[in-house]
């Protein structure tokens, strides 16, 4: 085999001169084939390179995961009232039996970070799997944008409520929101790059201020517990029976999803783990041991620090202080801290939450550049310029700044939209979890899993039937994501859209013997027939109707689609002699953009820009477009001239096409 790369400039190269030069090189800073396999800012080691311990990782993904412990306890207070300790336990419950689970077995499925939406991704074939891929790639949006916005949020509503806060920022809840987004975007701008020597001591003090703050709230209770009482009083007078009160918990835990947030980043996460020394890139068993830890010691800590955290602020705070407005409003665990260790301690609480919310939005920023880089160039759908992170960070800083006024940084409204982003993600990992040990043949598992999917299922549409903004949100998401792609992909239609052509031996040497000859004479053939009377009538039909130079030698290219919905594969050629006809056959997403690629090859090969000769079809050309955009066919002839024109400028070096 014969590989002749390709590179069509696609993104267009930076003049040297220039403050516009310099800021688009500064831009597109680090754009390469290789960032579509971007983890995020960070860079991603191959197994046998250096990683982190899984326990530093965690810190990373913690970030996100136990940075909700800022706003988590209030809003299931709000949510589920008294019962919200109840609540919380199905939650824990789901946590530990359906969300580790199935993460875990994603974890082994997608050991490089590309997570459930990949494994689904290879479900399903054609157009119909880059569609499903864009609706999770709007969910996965919704889920990672909220995460920045209402994390910020909450840092700001912490901000406000310390009591050394000037008093003129007061109501600036908005504006103090917007200014941790714009940091949290000139940290990415610059090269976010010690991600995970900054999350260790942050998580290390935040989960530590935590436990004081929980021991200190034990304390108090244990040291009266006439307030255990006045709550058990409290929720057997709201509620007749305790089976009653299991079935508000079952009916309202959906509210408290968002609690599970962090296991899609988790995963994202992956290629930071430092792996076995026995690791290969198809079998990175010690990283996927690194990840199953990860997802489980997470799981298990948080599920502590939830309950504990419900019981806590359940028993200790009034109900009428968690409303909007309230001091304990988005703030549960900070309203204690202040309330039983003192307003210093309080201060120094706020201080860690606000840093590990602030830095929750790093992780959600992360996890989109993992994500957007990874398929939408892939599919043609989006820009060049989208593998690089500095124009991405400034997308989605847009995007942050609408949601955060839309929503005037209310942690309430954002709360609906995030679990319903989170419900998905989870619901798609559980089913993609599901078919893959159902395609092992393991019985047990697939009826596990499945019915983890199940409930997913059900916590799903009760969170969308109780808070339908959500779903309204991710649609808006799913819509702008559907429509750019599109748009993207039909405006690059005429692109090369091959990273390499490969010959074969039989191959080169069709077109080597006929180099000596001259210029190569190509006829491009849709093969049907395969037989003599086919070959033989189209060489004379091409000789009656075109230039093709009496007597000379023909080759016939023809092209073979095998997934239309492939915007740019590498191209494999094939040589061979049928019925007297030299032939090369070519595997591409598209004919036309295919033949170009390959005339461009066999130019460099040979030295001579080669021609080729098409036949006119009937038809409407609104139909052949179409076809051409979906089926990757039609009408061939203009077609290949438009892509040879924009990926060669000069007119001698261009391949000639004719059309009889």
């Amino acid at each position: 085999m014969t590989r002749v790369p390709v590179h069509p400039d696609a993104t267009g190269a930076p003049g040297r001169h220039g403050v516009l030069s310099r800021c688009r090189a500064w831009l597109l800073e680090g754009l390469s084939e290789q960032t579509a396999r971007h983890p995020g800012p960070h860079q991603t080691p191959r197994p046998e390179e250096k990683g982190h311990p899984w326990w530093r990782v965690m810190c990373l993904t913690g970030v996100d995961y136990f940075s909700t412990l800022g706003y988590q306890p209030g809003i299931a207070a709000l949510a589920a009232g008294t019962l919200s300790p109840l609540a919380t336990l199905v939650l824990i419950a789901l946590t530990l039996f359906g969300a580790l689970p199935v993460y875990r077995r994603v974890a082994h499925e997608s050991p490089h970070g590309e997570g459930s939406i990949a494994m689904l991704e290879r479900l399903l074939s054609w157009w119909s799997g880059k569609i499903l891929v864009l609706v999770l790639l709007g969910f996965a949006a919704t889920d990672f944008m909220i995460t920045i916005t209402l994390s910020s949020a909450d840092a700001a509503a912490h901000v406000l409520e310390n009591p050394f806060a000037p008093h003129w920022i007061e109501g600036a809840n908005t504006w103090i929101t917007l200014v941790l987004i714009g940091l949290l975007g000139a940290v990415f701008l610059k090269g976010f790059k010690e991600a995970i020597g900054i999350a260790v001591p942050l998580v290390a003090v935040y989960l530590t201020l935590n436990v004081v703050v929980l021991a200190a709230c034990a304390y108090e209770i244990l040291s009266r517990p006439v307030r255990i009482s006045d709550w058990t009083h409290a929720m057997t007078t709201a509620h007749s029976s305790p089976l009653a009160m299991v079935g508000v918990a079952l009916l309202v835990f959906p509210k408290l999803a968002l609690g599970m947030s962090g296991f899609e980043t988790g995963v994202a996460v992956m290629p930071q783990i430092k792996g076995a020394p026995t690791d290969t890139w198809e079998n990175p068993a010690g990283r996927i041991r690194g990840a199953r830890k990860l997802l489980t010691t997470a799981a298990l800590i948080m599920s502590c620090l939830l309950l504990l955290s419900s019981l806590a602020t359940t028993i200790l705070i009034p109900q009428e202080d968690f409303k909007s407005g309230g001091p304990a409003n988005g703030r549960a665990l900070a309203y204690l801290a202040h309330k039983y260790l003192g307003e210093i301690f309080g201060t120094v609480y706020d201080l860690s939450t606000i840093t590990i919310l602030w830095f929750a939005g790093a992780s959600a920023m992360a996890g989109l550049l993992n994500l957007v880089p990874r398929y939408l160039p892939r599919y043609g759908m989006a820009p060049e310029w989208t593998r690089a992170v500095r124009p991405l960070v400034l997308l989605f800083l847009v995007a942050a700044v609408l949601i955060t006024l839309w929503f005037h940084a209310s942690v309430d409204a954002q709360s609906g939209a995030y679990a319903t982003g989170v419900l998905v993600l989870m619901l798609s990992a559980a089913f993609a979890s599901t078919v893959a040990v159902h395609r092992r043949h393991h019985r047990a598992a697939t009826i596990g899993f499945g019915l983890i999917t199940a409930v997913f299922m059900y916590t799903l549409v009760l969170n969308v039937i109780e808070r339908p903004d959500g779903i309204k949100i991710a649609s808006i998401f799913i819509v702008a994501i559907m429509l750019t792609s599109f748009g993207s992909r039909v405006r690059r239609a005429f692109e090369l859209r091959a990273t390499d052509v490969v010959f074969d031996e039989a191959a080169l040497r069709i077109i080597d013997a006929a180099a000596e000859h001259g210029p190569l004479q190509l006829i491009a053939n849709e093969p049907d027939e395969h037989s003599e009377r086919e070959y033989r009538a189209k060489e004379q039909e091409q000789r009656v109707h075109t230039r093709l130079p009496k007597g000379a030698d023909v080759i016939f290219l023809e092209v073979f689609v095998r997934d239309s919905s492939d915007f740019s594969a590498e191209i494999t050629v094939h040589g061979d002699e049928k019925h007297g006809a030299r032939r090369l056959r070519a595997d591409g997403p598209t004919v036309p953009n295919t033949i170009a690629a390959v005339l461009l090859a066999l130019r460099d090969r040979t030295g001579m820009p080669p021609h080729v000769y098409f036949s006119w079809t009937e038809g409407n050309p609104v139909g052949y477009l179409i076809r051409f955009l979906i089926f990757g066919t039609g009408e061939s002839a203009p077609v290949t001239r438009e892509v040879l024109r924009r990926a060669e400028p000069d007119q001698e070096r261009r391949p000639w096409v004719h059309v009889g």
